[in-house]
């Protein structure tokens, strides 16, 4: 993970992609039936569904929605099924790129994931490809105006349960083992507000990219976001903020 910020390269993206109403709460809809199929619809004993019913708070879904998905979930609703997917390959530049999908149709999701990548000049590769890249972990990111803070913060974090602490331009980031992010978040809500706060996938090594590899692969990524049926794409691109802006 060394020199990659996660909050700098998602940042640039993340309003215009959370803007899309809509298309965020049908995605929203599909992460709480999923989690509630797998684990029960109570949050109290399935931290998943838990924490996706925080997410969907956070995004304003209204409750009813929240409600509905759950049931459909539980049987209390008729609804469709939903299959989790997951898609690997590279983008331009050799970029590593995974793709969470939920979908009702596989063969359909496959059909336009694929195209996605040829038409942005990446190769959808094996299962397996470069998940080794990736580990999961916990992410907070609190906005960081006062460099005299950052040892008060580091040390807060550490005794939260953070594994590690890393001071990048504009943000604090934080990051936890995925079983220790509840707690470690829950903690330093009640001291800072969080520019965000969730269980991704970080790359343990980035690719490097600018011009028009950097372009065409942040097209391939913001082109796969969109899609209807993927709920979360990561990578391990690795682009100048000054080129960003």
């Amino acid at each position: 993970m060394a020199g990659h910020s996660k909050w700098k390269n998602i940042q640039h993206r993340k309003n215009a992609q959370d803007a899309k109403r809509g298309k965020l709460f049908m995605k929203l809809s599909k992460e709480l039936y999923v989690n509630a199929k797998q684990g029960g619809g109570d949050p109290d004993t399935n931290p998943n569904l838990r924490l996706a019913i925080e997410k969907a708070r956070q995004a304003n879904m209204p409750n009813d929605n929240i409600e509905r998905a759950i049931k459909k979930a539980t049987g209390d609703l008729e609804g469709v099924h939903y299959e989790e997917i997951t898609y690997e390959g590279y983008g331009p530049g050799g970029a590593a790129v995974m793709v969470e999908v939920l979908t009702d149709n596989k063969n359909r999701s496959a059909a336009e994931i694929r195209h996605l990548f040829s038409k942005h000049d990446g190769n959808l590769g094996e299962s397996g490809c470069v998940a080794f890249m990736f580990q999961r972990k916990g992410l907070i990111a609190i906005e960081r105006n006062d460099e005299s803070k950052d040892d008060d913060i580091m040390l807060e974090a550490i005794e939260a349960g953070a594994e590690d602490v890393k001071t990048e331009e504009g943000a604090y980031e934080i990051y936890t083992t995925p079983e220790e992010f509840t707690d470690v978040r829950d903690q330093l809500s009640e001291s800072y507000d969080f520019l965000s706060a969730e269980v991704t996938m970080i790359p343990e090594t980035t690719t490097k990219l600018d011009g028009a590899e950097a372009q065409q692969a942040l097209k391939l990524i913001d082109a796969l976001e969109d899609q209807d049926d993927v709920q979360e794409v990561y990578h391990n691109l690795d682009v100048d903020s000054d080129w960003l802006q």
